[in-house]
């Protein structure tokens, strides 16, 4: 019984000896890969975004045709994407007028 016990121990022992070798192993590795992207990133200027969010495009539409305040209640989803197209539409407008070239995309998060 007691040498059962400590084999089990000596196994236990071999196995977590393995596991802490393989952690060190794969933090090597991370840290060798993010050192990698950090040297390739490094003279890189961040990009500049702006981003727009309409945080009630409901009433929006509701208030700004007449054929929204119909179905809006509705067919929510199409009327915020109805909206978001219409307001990337003026902004697109609006910056054509000013001769500022945009490039403009809706993305869905």
């Amino acid at each position: 019984m007691v040498y059962l016990a400590i084999a089990a121990f000596s196994v236990l022992t071999l196995v977590s000896g393995m596991l802490c070798w393989a952690l060190v192993q794969q933090r090597k590795a991370l840290a060798a890969a993010l050192e990698l992207n950090a040297d390739r990133f490094r003279d890189v200027e961040p990009e500049m975004m702006l981003t727009l969010k309409v945080l009630e495009p409901v009433v929006v539409a509701k208030r700004e045709s007449r054929s929204a305040r119909v179905v809006a209640d509705r067919l929510p989803v199409m009327v915020t994407k109805m909206v978001y197209q219409r307001v990337m539409q003026e902004v697109a407008e609006e910056m054509a007028q000013r001769d500022i070239q945009v490039e403009m995309k809706i993305e869905y998060r």
